[in-house]
C-alpha cells in the first residue's frame, strides 16, 4: 500500500510503501487519532522495516492508495 504525507513548509512529500496486507481502515483510524492531537507523532513502518515519524502539527495531508494503482507519467489528456 502506498502512502503519501504532505508536510507543511516543505515542497517535498514523504512517500512510503507499506506491506500490501496493511489494513486500510486501521491505518485511517490511526491517522485520525494522531491528527486529533497536535502533540502526537504519526509513526509508520515501511516494507523494509524503516520507521518514519511525522509530528501531527506538521501534517498537511495523508493520501492512502494501493500498490496496484497505475501512475501516469508525462503528459496525459
Amino acid at each position: 500500500m502506498d502512502v503519501r504525507i504532505g508536510v507543511t513548509y516543505s515542497v517535498r512529500e514523504i512517500e512510503l510503501q507499506l506491506d500490501d496486507d496493511t489494513d486500510r481502515d486501521a491505518l485511517r483510524r490511526k491517522v485520525d487519532e494522531v491528527l486529533a492531537d497536535d502533540e502526537r507523532i504519526l509513526w509508520l513502518t515501511d516494507r523494509k522495516g524503516r520507521e518514519v515519524g511525522v509530528p501531527s502539527k506538521k501534517i498537511a495531508f495523508v493520501e492512502i492508495g494501493t500498490s496496484e494503482e497505475t501512475r501516469s507519467f508525462g503528459f496525459s489528456a
